[in-house]
């Protein structure tokens, strides 16, 4: 996320509305049921069309770089999946279904993948490639992405990060002109999306993603072998996506649990 997507929300958006308790999305078999606290004015829509501005012009540099992919087999691989997985989204929540989803792949040894608000899908050759991922194992990572981008993860850590900066600055601070609005954006920028998510931000992506991957036909114990795959890898030097998505034992022990749960919804599926 850049500077331009969070300027241009200081003075629209965030400092003119308090906090609200929602529930993005529908608790499905899984029971995700959290109530979240989001700036009022900072919609769900602004936040997708600002992101969706940040998102073209990272794929305009991927463009230019000759390194976007869409023609390769990883390419169409990535895409078929992710269109069974957008499928089901509107299962937890129905507005989903008319998010202008886009997905692609960039050629990179780097081992991660993302889902931003609104449903702009990255994901890196690499986390492909270097650890050999089954096409379920690719379903349980992109669903557990596309599950963030659902429960609007980021727009919560940024309501959280504005709050922070008020009450470390003072609400003056927030309403400084040039130089000092921008690093406050930059602060906030940093707190939001570049510090690992919080542990039940983290669950909830791994719940719901296991229920999209067995709503689509994937069998969701690939989740399992997907996170004892990131954690081999992550024993030297941690691939980027360990950065905002920590292993731990567990998220795993968490999933097992979870498997039975959502375990009819694949056999009911693959019929």
């Amino acid at each position: 996320m850049r500077k331009s997507f969070v300027v241009s929300m200081l003075s629209a958006s965030v400092l003119l509305g308090g906090c609200q308790a929602v529930n993005t999305t529908s608790g499905g078999a899984v029971g995700v049921e959290r109530k979240q606290y989001m700036f009022s004015m900072l919609s769900t829509d602004e936040v997708n069309q600002m992101y969706a501005q940040s998102y073209q012009q990272t794929l305009g540099e991927a463009s230019s770089k000759g390194v976007l992919d869409k023609n390769s087999s990883d390419a169409k691989r990535v895409q078929a999946i992710a269109d069974r997985l957008i499928a089901q989204a509107p299962q937890f929540r129905p507005d989903a279904a008319q998010w202008k989803w886009e997905v692609n792949v960039i050629k990179s040894d780097e081992l991660n993948a993302n889902c931003g608000p609104g449903g702009k899908i990255i994901v890196y050759t690499g986390l492909i490639d270097q650890l050999k991922l089954t096409d379920a194992e690719i379903a349980a990572v992109m669903g557990h992405e596309i599950a963030h981008a659902l429960r609007e993860h980021g727009r919560e850590a940024m309501s959280k990060a504005y709050g922070v900066e008020m009450a470390r600055q003072g609400a003056g601070a927030l309403f400084g002109l040039g130089q000092d609005s921008m690093a406050l954006a930059d602060t906030v920028v940093n707190y939001s999306m570049t510090l690992p998510n919080s542990r039940a931000n983290e669950n909830e992506a791994d719940l719901i993603g296991l229920e999209l991957s067995a709503r689509a036909g994937y069998d969701p114990n690939a989740a399992i072998t997907l996170w004892n795959k990131m954690s081999k890898a992550s024993e030297g030097a941690p691939p980027e996506f360990m950065s905002t998505h920590p292993a731990s034992s567990s998220r795993i022990a968490s999933l097992q649990a979870a498997i039975p749960k959502v375990m009819p919804l694949y056999q009911a599926a693959k019929k």
